[in-house]
């Protein structure tokens, strides 16, 4: 589990076999390795990779199938100059974000980036699959950034977010251009939301147990809710 704050900024060569070595640049390497030990997972562009060897100045680690369909690691979409880094959130560790679980949903585009007065607004197109777990003020990863959304288009699975100029100078979002390709990861929460409210998930019951099927306005006014 990731907090979506980037630590550093890193380089990706293949090593083939799909694996990878992942070399820190900015701001140090010991950001990332001073305690990094084998079967540790970073996050790589939002994409949770696990160590398999450590190295000076970063790690090799290895997709899996599954990741390369369904992230930018995949060969038909070109990645990005650098990577953003995160080392996984420590218990009693500061979650200056949201919850990032490091499984990215899909990939979008970059469709805008426009320079304000106070920060950047980029504008991403996401797929459908994403695009359900996006709500206005909600949270998003892209790249593996904790993001807030600042308006929601669904009818064209179309957001914003504005993004601050140290979290644009110091993660790979700078390096975006219009039709760059990153990695999607929607908000856990509405995920476990939508499976509890979809009709159909709650038929292995136990009949004893509360049903959503009871909550009806009726049952919201006598319980106080109206």
């Amino acid at each position: 589990m990731f907090t979506g704050l980037i630590q550093a900024l890193g380089t990706m060569q293949p090593l083939g076999g799909d694996s990878w070595q992942i070399t820190c640049v900015s701001p140090s390497s010991e950001v990332i390795t001073q305690d990094l030990a084998y079967g540790d997972s970073v996050a790589v562009d939002g994409v949770c990779l696990t160590v398999e060897e450590v190295l000076k100045d970063g790690f090799i680690a290895t997709a899996s199938p599954e990741t390369l369909r369904r992230t930018t690691l995949g060969g038909e979409l070109t990645l990005q100059k650098y990577v953003n880094l995160e080392t996984s959130l420590r218990v009693g560790g500061k979650v200056g974000g949201h919850f990032v679980m490091g499984h990215v949903d899909g990939v979008g585009r970059l469709l805008s980036s426009e320079q304000t007065a106070s920060s950047w607004e980029m504008t991403f197109a996401a797929s459908d699959a994403i695009a359900r777990y996006i709500v206005p003020k909600g949270s998003i990863a892209v790249n593996g950034i904790s993001l807030t959304v600042a308006t929601y288009q669904p009818e064209l699975s179309q957001f914003t977010v504005a993004v601050i100029p140290l979290t644009y100078a110091e993660t790979n979002l700078s390096y975006l251009v219009p039709g760059s390709w990153v990695n999607l990861e929607g908000d856990i929460l509405g995920k476990y939301v939508e499976k509890f409210l979809t009709p159909g998930n709650q038929r292995h019951q136990h009949p004893d147990e509360f049903s959503l099927d009871v909550i009806t306005p009726a049952f919201l006014a006598e319980n106080g809710y109206l």
